[in-house]
């Protein structure tokens, strides 16, 4: 199997619209216009895959410009006909050339405290959860990090 990387570009939004919808619970598509920004102002760090030519993943990612040293991941989704195929890893590692190119030190990323997939894909990726106020079912959790009621684990990739 083949997977081609390549960077988030406007004529692919409607498909990686579909793509993100696919994520629900844990993710959720952005607006086309959200997407539009992202192609536009920050395909670098918005790797999509490709495997024979179909839309098999993508990520969205983005430097900081408060810390310019990390880079927040903020969503990974890949296509459930590809999972466990190694295109999640391919996005993330496309990711994290760009981030060392910039001299960058770190990703992180948040996930919500009942996504048990996320977590042991973290981990087995060599993440490390951030100690957070709380734990739940062994995760290390922030309370109301993104706000009232939205607690979240904190994951932490150094590079």
């Amino acid at each position: 199997m083949t997977i081609t990387i390549s960077s988030l570009s406007v004529p692919i939004i409607d498909g990686v619209i579909s793509l993100m919808d696919q994520g629900d619970p844990f993710i959720r598509a952005r607006t086309a216009s959200d997407y539009w920004a992202y192609a536009t102002l920050f395909s670098s760090t918005c790797p999509v895959a490709f495997v024979h030519g179909v839309l098999a993943g993508a990520v969205t990612a983005f430097r900081s410009q408060d810390d310019p040293s990390g880079v927040y991941v903020q969503d990974v989704m890949v296509h459930p006909d590809h999972r466990r195929q190694g295109v999640a890893t391919a996005l993330l590692d496309s990711v994290v050339v760009q981030a060392r190119t910039w001299g960058c030190t770190r990703l992180w990323l948040t996930s919500e405290p009942g996504n048990r997939a996320a977590d042991a894909s973290w981990r087995a990726r060599g993440w490390t959860n951030l100690p957070g106020d709380q734990e739940v079912d062994g995760v290390e959790v922030n309370s109301n990090f993104k706000g009232p009621g939205k607690d979240r684990a904190v994951y932490e990739l150094l590079i």
